[in-house]
């Protein structure tokens, strides 16, 4: 049964050709002026910023370095995203901010960059119809892509969506209409939309169109390039552990961009080898003159993909994206049978839960035993991204053991990697070579990656601090700052604030702020 939707009065349209002039000017604009449009670099995804003048130390109670901060829900596992203005963030509903909408949800807010006003936010009812797949109490994980003037996000259901950054305050844009609807969980009557709701362009639902079995909470900072969004279906077990319901679902998938329509999917075959799930995001290289779309594996491997060449027509299925090379981080680890070793804390198969990073001509990832269910090995992984096909054995620059389990993105610069792990270590690598510069021990997991900008090195901890190092090959701790909780996200950098997010608050801080 169809829904009607129900629409907001649009403004005054002004002519086609001045609209068009001020979204480019207004495009430039945010280029020019620092935003930070996606988690990581365009494309390449390294944690680097070129942004200058941001605070080594903070003070909340005092407001020393503070610019505002604003509550979030009552957990927050969503790095921030800046631009054209807004800070998008996801939590959860626990403390909600519309009455129309209470009770468990997924939420992502769009806050004014200026005071953290909001602006609108996305509800997102839970995905109760498949037990363990959309967490009670988790939110919106994902931090979402911004490109002219569109969001691009992973829901916490699995749904890749397209919304409009401005929401619903300039009406609702199309072709999707029944946001009042989407945002009412079933059973229940949808809301009246307000100027605060969010608006969204298109959706595809990954579940109902790859049949993927999402797992605990959907997690894939999408990616866009070449007029497709790419990202991670999340697939993975049972709410058991010990069953692997959808084998056969892939693991990464192409979605047009300007109508939300599946036209790409790996022909990796990742599911049969999963030990918990894929929660890794793409990134995207040229290698040569060979572009390649890289993805980390639940399977513990890092694969290399073609972008597609050509697009099947409406009706007809999704092409394959043609696999380039494969990087087994793990081989002695790979099993027969990878779910008899679930819990197992000595040996097992490796799983990839980072982002692979491309740095001239290399990628840089972690892998290692699940940090829930799996050993407590993790290494930090330099390949040569010009080969071709099982490099397992050809392709390894270098190999650096991490002291624990590891869910950390590298960042890149200067010649050195900076990589975080759950052991409570910050380590300096070189990226040559592939040995230590130096470790800083934290006294706390670390479930975020590491940011570089200003010289520094932006680290959040599970104990609610931030540690900033000098970046370099000489140690030094320039501030340890104790934030108002756990910091599961990463720190990110724009227009000269620096933001991070703990559980329960966002924090803008910038110097002299108050």
């Amino acid at each position: 049964m169809m829904h009607a939707s129900v629409r907001t009065a649009s403004p005054r349209r002004l002519p086609t050709r001045l609209l068009s002039l001020a979204s480019a000017l207004t495009c430039v604009a945010c280029a020019l002026a620092g935003d930070q449009a996606q988690w990581g670099e365009k494309w390449s995804r390294n944690l680097v910023s070129a942004e200058k003048g941001l605070p080594a130390r903070v003070d909340p109670r005092k407001g020393e370095n503070v610019k505002w901060s604003v509550p979030l829900g009552t957990r927050a596992y969503c790095t921030p995203i800046v631009a054209e203005g807004r800070v998008l963030v996801g939590t959860n509903n626990y403390r909600p901010r519309d009455e129309r909408h209470r009770g468990d949800r997924g939420v992502l807010f769009c806050l004014s960059e200026a005071d953290g006003k909001l602006l609108w936010q996305l509800i997102v009812p839970k995905l109760d119809r498949i037990p363990l797949a959309d967490f009670s109490g988790v939110g919106i994980c994902s931090p979402p892509t911004v490109e002219g003037g569109r969001v691009y996000l992973l829901s916490n259901r699995t749904e890749v969506l397209c919304l409009d950054i401005k929401g619903m305050s300039d009406g609702n844009a199309g072709p999707f209409k029944d946001e009042s609807r989407f945002m009412a969980p079933k059973g229940t009557p949808p809301a009246p939309l307000a100027p605060t709701d969010a608006d969204i362009v298109w959706r595809c639902d990954l579940v109902a169109e790859v049949d993927t079995r999402p797992h605990d909470a959907a997690h894939c900072s999408v990616m866009v390039h070449g007029g497709l969004v790419y990202s991670g279906t999340c697939n993975g077990v049972d709410e058991t552990h010990f069953k692997l319901p959808k084998p056969r679902a892939p693991g990464l998938v192409a979605i047009d961009q300007r109508t939300g329509r599946l036209v790409a999917t790996d022909g990796a075959a990742i599911g049969p080898q999963l030990i918990h799930c894929m929660w890794s995001s793409p990134s995207f290289g040229r290698v040569g003159d060979r572009p390649l779309v890289f993805f980390g594996g639940g399977d513990g491997v890092c694969y290399a993909f073609e972008p597609p060449k050509s697009l099947p027509a409406p009706g007809q299925p999704p092409a394959k994206l043609p696999p380039v090379w494969q990087f087994h981080c793990d081989p002695v680890g790979r099993k027969d049978v990878p779910l008899q070793f679930q819990d197992n804390r000595t040996e097992g198969p490796s799983v990839i839960s980072a982002m692979p990073v491309f740095v001239d001509g290399r990628i840089y990832i972690t892998a290692g035993g699940d940090v829930w269910h799996g050993k407590r090995e993790a290494w930090l992984k330099c390949i040569d991204a010009s080969k071709t096909g099982d490099v397992t054995r050809t392709a390894e620059v270098w190999s650096y053991a991490l002291k624990r389990h590891c869910m950390s993105t590298p960042a890149v610069h200067d010649g050195l990697v900076y990589i975080t792990d759950v052991g409570r270590m910050i380590h300096c690598v070189d990226a040559k070579t592939g040995q230590a510069v130096w470790t800083q021990e934290t006294g706390a997991e670390i479930w975020g990656s590491p940011l570089v900008a200003d010289g520094k090195v932006y680290v959040g901890t599970m104990r609610g601090r931030l540690w900033v190092m000098a970046a370099g090959r000489e140690k030094r701790l320039l501030g340890a700052s104790f934030l108002d909780g756990p910091i599961p996200t990463s720190p990110t950098a724009a227009n000269g604030t620096l933001y991070v997010a703990t559980m329960r608050t966002l924090y803008a801080l910038s110097k002299n702020g108050k």
